[in-house]
């Protein structure tokens, strides 16, 4: 029976499954935003939250138990300062898993998972986002006006 034995196999055997998981952990620390499984999101959760309350305070020992768990330089130094010091004052919780629906192929649950309190540089990038689709969209109407021009003209030069 399979009693007491927490966490998920999702099909791998044990080296599997942490490379996997510490792949994933340091992929989401540096970009912020995955797109996965749903059951690996949910159980990432127990691998990233953790390395997050590490995080918070900076010393030695910490940076040490993080690249042991995560093997990657860059991401152990982001957590440490950026990631540690913006959830300084969140009490745990630090990701958001949302239901994206199911994959094409074999229907399989998917999720994007996220790191909550992004910096105030996005709405700054998103405004700007904004000003692009919209040139864009002028640029195609009148590209679109100047199309059906050219072909009612040669329209009318038929009949």
């Amino acid at each position: 029976m399979r009693h007491q034995k927490s966490g998920r196999k999702l099909g791998r055997n044990s080296p599997h499954r942490t490379a996997m998981f510490r792949n994933m952990a340091t992929s989401l620390l540096l970009n912020e935003t995955i797109r996965t499984t749903l059951p690996k999101a949910k159980e990432l959760r127990r691998v990233v939250e953790p390395l997050i309350t590490l995080g918070k305070e900076d010393s030695v020992a910490h940076r040490r138990l993080a690249f042991s768990r995560l093997r990657d330089q860059s991401a152990v130094g982001r957590l440490f300062t950026e990631l540690g010091p913006r959830f300084e004052k969140r009490p745990g919780g630090y990701l958001r898993i949302l239901k994206i629906g199911y994959r094409p192929g074999d229907s399989a649950p998917m999720a994007i998972v996220q790191l909550l309190d992004k910096p105030d540089a996005v709405p700054e990038a998103r405004a700007a986002a904004e000003e692009d689709m919209a040139q864009a969209k002028k640029s195609a109407k009148k590209k679109s006006k100047a199309t059906t021009k050219k072909t009612s003209k040669k329209a009318a030069a038929e009949a």
